[in-house]
């Protein structure tokens, strides 16, 4: 089957397992990233190395008019980590659909990995369905794949949980069996819409307990929590923790060695191992 792909590295290889399973690639859309949180490298490569064109801008009516007419009706849209609602393109493509990062109609949103870790979920999953033309995330469900979620569970390693399940998708149900699934997808019903993150969820606060915090920080990982270190604004990557009684008043530093901070929290002490003054965003910027 023809298709065209909407998206960036982060469902990337949604677009590797589609050609791997014998798909034809007729043109990628993506968008600029900043090549620290988000990155295309390896989808416009891919493009490239298949010799279809790249499309930075967002998808208007123009192009999938201009698809149409080079390829007729009979191809796919296939959308995975692609940040704008794409429109039009029934009568256009016979098939347009979206590979989301949770168990919908569960966490419908812009990326609702931190806060299944934050909302201590014991199962997630990655879901494809039918891409709705009102309303991120509504459409009605092509395939699903649930998978558990640990208690020590990262964002790091539920990103890579949800990859790889949308990699399976794509290379199971979707290249092997689209046509009866779209004559017979689930409607989703009811769900719930879970915003983007913003900067007071990113937050640490050291009057929760030891357990509360360091959730926190798994939860965002690399995308990094925000804490206050003494006088100083900090972006923390990753710290430890335990439980002890003590005297300390919540947010007292306690004890340094080198980079190392230990810090009081309600019923212990949360010590920051990875962290800087600068948030990683910020210093992609001054290093360019």
């Amino acid at each position: 089957m023809k298709f065209a792909f909407a998206g960036i590295d982060f469902l990337g290889g949604v677009f590797e397992a589609l050609i791997q399973a014998g798909w034809t690639p007729i043109k990628l859309f993506t968008r600029p990233c900043d090549g620290i949180y988000d990155h295309n490298e390896t989808v416009v490569a891919r493009a490239r190395a298949a010799r279809v064109p790249i499309q930075l801008s967002r998808i208007r009516q123009a192009d999938l008019d201009a698809l149409q007419a080079e390829h007729g009706r009979d191809w796919a849209l296939v959308v995975a980590g692609y940040p704008w609602l794409v429109r039009g393109w029934r009568g256009r493509a016979a098939y347009a659909l979206n590979l989301h990062p949770s168990p919908l109609p569960i966490g419908r949103g812009p990326y609702p990995l931190f806060r299944a870790i934050l909302d201590r979920y014991e199962t997630w999953g990655v879901t494809a369905h039918v891409l709705a033309e009102e309303g991120f995330d509504t459409g009605d469900i092509l395939a699903q794949e649930i998978f558990p979620v640990s208690a020590a569970e990262t964002h790091e390693s539920l990103l890579a949980k949800c990859q790889m399940a949308a990699r399976r998708i794509a290379a199971g149900p979707l290249a092997a069996d689209l046509p009866a699934r779209w004559r017979r997808p689930e409607p989703q019903g009811d769900g719930s819409y879970w915003r983007r993150a913003t900067d007071a969820d990113r937050t640490l606060d050291f009057r929760q307990d030891v357990e509360a915090i360091l959730r926190r920080v798994r939860a965002f990982g690399g995308v990094e929590t925000i804490a206050r270190l003494g006088e100083a604004r900090a972006y923390v990557a990753d710290a430890q923790g335990w439980r002890e009684a003590h005297t300390h008043a919540p947010g007292a530093i306690v004890h340094r060695h080198r980079r190392h901070v230990v810090v009081a929290a309600q019923d212990g002490y949360v010590q920051v191992t990875r962290w800087s003054p600068i948030a990683l965003a910020e210093a992609g910027q001054t290093g360019r």
